[in-house]
């Protein structure tokens, strides 16, 4: 599971470029939670969620309000420490991964902050 969630990762890192995303940061950590990727894409940000399951309805369903609420909390300690970043909106995005499926890139999936 650990592997195919490493799998994951790395191409949703380039599915983020292939939009136009800069990566800021891979799996950025606080106590509060976890962050797999923090993308901007021109004066917007992203909070990107990776899930990797047997089926693409899997992986959406498997994002929980309390991975939200820590999703969330991390975002805001990660605002907090960029006072020189400028953006204009951010979102809280997912992408989803299932064998064999292409991947789905969604956005705005809760909001929160």
């Amino acid at each position: 599971t650990y592997e195919a969630g490493l799998y994951a990762e790395f191409w949703a890192k380039i599915i983020l470029r292939l939009k136009g995303y800069s990566l800021l940061e891979e799996r950025y950590k606080t106590r509060a939670g976890e962050i797999d990727l923090i993308a901007k894409r021109g004066a917007h940000i992203s909070f990107v969620e990776v899930k990797y399951r047997k089926t693409l309805e899997e992986a959406a369903f498997s994002l929980s309000d309390h991975q939200k609420k820590r999703i969330n909390k991390a975002a805001l300690i990660w605002l907090s420490k960029q006072s020189n970043l400028r953006y204009d909106s951010l979102s809280f995005d997912v992408i989803l991964f299932a064998p064999w499926k292409f991947p789905s890139h969604i956005k705005n999936v809760f909001e929160e902050l």
